[in-house]
């Protein structure tokens, strides 16, 4: 017999009878016929076979199984530091808890003036900058004077000559307040004094304000123009009339006190101020 790798083969596939295209069977089969001289072969080959409904559902399946993959929320942020308002508030109260006791400054010592300084200096740079162009309002009223650097040389003047203080000396000062007025710019620093007497006299009582006229320059510093004293009375002679003592003329005035000074607003809110001189004097004030 001849081998069949040397004889023509012819090949037909012919789907099986057995099977129509529409059964529901879940496979189907085609036959194979070989065809050669010396016999035939048939093979039946199965295939898989998909329903109509199984055609609609031709979706690979890796989209089936796709998941979302969100990306996890970032971590919480770290707690917030102190607002800012809070700092300041309590920036103002160690402030004015390091100049209580001092006598507005008259009882400060070396160590007492550097811790107060310190503190003033904290506010300041926790304020920022004052821009008096805005918050000119804010000077508007009547301030208390709680420190001044300048009264631990012991006299009213500060580091400017004035009428030395003390238990044996006849001048005590009492409260000191400034009173502003936006509008006119009136400027007075007004100082509550008790004078002496002989004995069997007793102290009198008096209230001095030095008038002045004040003008912005710059954002945060002004500058003050004397104007006259006024000392009234108070107390057992309140009902004396007011002593007013005139400015004194430029051509008198001696060098050392030309009526004038100038000084800083270093910070600002509706109820303190602080301030430094043009001789170095640092002052706190409250709102009257």
């Amino acid at each position: 017999m001849a081998s069949l790798s040397l004889l023509p083969t012819f090949v037909s596939l012919s789907p099986s009878p057995s099977l129509s295209p529409s059964s529901s069977s879940s496979s189907s089969s085609s036959s194979v016929t070989c065809l050669s001289p010396s016999r035939i072969h048939t093979v039946t080959v199965h295939s898989p076979r998909w329903s109509r409904s199984a055609k609609r559902s031709l979706v690979p399946r890796s989209t089936l199984d796709e998941v979302s993959v969100i990306d996890p929320p970032p971590p919480p942020p770290p707690p917030p530091s102190e607002p800012k308002s809070e700092l300041i508030e309590s920036l103002k109260l160690k402030l004015l808890s390091t100049v209580s006791g001092l006598n507005r400054g008259l009882a400060a010592d070396e160590d007492d003036l550097r811790k107060a300084d310190a503190a003033a200096k904290e506010l300041e740079d926790a304020g920022g900058l004052v821009d008096l162009s805005i918050d000119l309002d804010k000077l508007q009223g009547r301030w208390k004077l709680i420190y001044s650097s300048a009264f631990s040389s012991r006299t009213l003047g500060g580091s400017r000559p004035g009428l030395p203080t003390g238990r044996l000396l006849p001048v005590t000062l009492g409260q000191v307040f400034q009173r502003i007025d936006i509008l006119s710019k009136d400027f007075d620093n007004i100082a509550e004094l008790e004078l002496g007497a002989p004995w069997p006299l007793p102290p009198v009582e008096v209230t001095a304000t030095l008038a002045h006229k004040f003008e912005v320059i710059g954002s945060a510093k002004i500058k003050i123009t004397f104007e006259k004293t006024t000392v009234k009375t108070t107390g057992n002679l309140s009902q004396l009339p007011p002593l007013e003592l005139p400015r004194i003329p430029d051509a008198l005035r001696p060098p050392s006190n030309q009526g004038s000074g100038e000084f800083e607003v270093t910070y600002l809110d509706t109820d303190i101020r602080v301030t430094r001189g043009d001789r170095d004097e640092l002052r706190v004030f409250v709102i009257s």
